[in-house]
């Protein structure tokens, strides 16, 4: 492509502002801003300026999984974002690029690898059974979120991490903290620091060989000098953080099932196509509100017909490359038998969200547990009174109330 051939005249820059969306309804914002165009510009409530944004899913992979784009040139910038504060510490995984990025992930990589996870699911659906047999005990009607979907992922992430489970409801506090935009930044940060300030001390009792937890693992790393200590906590505040993301995803999927029962119905009678609907309902759901972390393009790039200038910074959705019609046709309607599907729900690069095969697994066990053991399950208040979290990062119900 000539450069006469490049857009030089600049889109219109779009405010995105922080929709406190409910149900699993597609952000209406970025629709419209995928109808205008491939690359647009967008204004985001936080931070300062405007930023690219991409979302054809040939586009996203090329962004994602190009070195022309960095998230470590983003610190030090207040890039227009989502969040009042940046959650990644400077250092942290979240804003490092290879041959970095690659160092920091290689010293967890152990407990995150098929052999990794396989190693909880015995546990975990052990942990499950529990959960679910305590809610069938005390009867309906009941919280789902509450009885099910937030202590299950909470105890997963902290086995897998190290945490003991005295310590579970602090960390589920501080995740809630951190991931939320309705109590400020100072709020956000204060959680985030005291998370740090416990990974400090479990990670410095654990330095030296040991076991196969992440923060034993990152304990020997730091023990063999190949992290300091502030990369080693950066590191495990993102992990912890993210497993507990699979209670909104998990929340808004038995959402989409409960009210579409024919979808509920399809999975009771045919379990063995259970893995691939996961798959379909995780393209499908709306996992997040607006966008996550930015790169800055450190050349010039063009991308469509469009020149994204050295030094601009550029945001992906992954929302809006899991409705693309040229990857996924109908992209608007759920299709169990949908193959191939791929979907970038959990990322795509070096980014790629280092827990996504927990986190299937975890949706699957989920699944298998409360569609065998409840198959009557349903609402216990009609759709439209489910109440969804407000001023929150990661978007899911904030209470899910059934009976059977």
């Amino acid at each position: 492509m000539t450069d006469e051939t490049i857009t030089e005249a600049l889109p219109p820059i779009r405010h995105w502002p922080a929709l406190d969306l409910t149900d699993v309804e597609f952000d209406p914002v970025l629709a419209d801003l995928m109808a205008e165009g491939p690359v647009t510009r967008i204004q985001l409530p936080n931070g300062e300026g405007w930023a690219w944004l991409v979302t054809r899913h040939d586009d996203v992979r090329l962004v994602t999984n190009d070195a022309r784009f960095s998230r470590a040139a983003v610190l030090g910038r207040q890039v227009t974002r989502l969040a009042p504060h940046f959650i990644p510490a400077a250092g942290a995984v979240g804003f490092a690029d290879p041959p970095e990025h690659t160092r920091l992930r290689r010293s967890v990589a152990a407990a995150f690898t098929a052999r990794g996870v396989e190693r909880l699911r015995d546990s975990a659906r052990g942990m499950l059974d529990d959960l679910v047999g305590e809610m069938l005990q005390d009867g309906p009607p009941a919280d789902l979120t509450e009885t099910v979907l937030s202590p299950f992922p909470i105890a997963v992430i902290c086995e897998l991490m190290g945490v003991p489970a005295a310590d579970r409801q602090s960390m589920h506090v501080w995740t809630q903290l951190i991931l939320s935009s309705a109590h400020g930044a100072d709020v956000s940060e204060r959680a985030r620091n005291e998370m740090g300030a416990y990974f400090t001390r479990l990670i410095g009792d654990r330095v030296g060989p040991g076991g196969e937890d992440v923060a034993s693992l990152l304990g020997a790393a730091v023990g063999r000098e190949e992290l300091t200590m502030d990369e080693a906590v950066g590191l495990a505040v993102l992990i912890q953080i993210g497993g507990e993301a699979v209670t909104n995803n998990s929340g808004q999927l038995f959402y989409l099932l409960l009210t579409r029962p024919d979808l509920r119905d399809q999975l009771i009678a045919e379990p063995a196509i259970r893995p691939q609907a996961i798959d379909e309902l995780l393209r499908y759901i709306p996992h997040r509100s607006a966008v996550g972390l930015s790169r800055i393009a450190l050349e010039d790039v063009e991308i469509k017909g469009v020149r994204i200038r050295e030094g601009d910074p550029v945001y992906v959705s992954y929302l809006a490359a899991n409705r693309d019609p040229d990857v996924f046709p109908d992209p608007d309607r759920i299709d169990f038998s949908r193959d191939p599907n791929p979907h970038v729900a959990f990322g795509f690069g070096p980014h790629y969200c280092v827990g996504g095969m927990l986190a299937r697994l975890e949706s699957e066990l989920l699944v298998d547990a409360v569609l065998d053991q409840v198959p009557g399950l349903r609402l216990a208040v009609p759709a439209d009174q489910v109440p969804f979290r407000r001023g929150a990062l990661i978007r899911g119900p904030e209470a899910l109330p059934v009976t059977w």
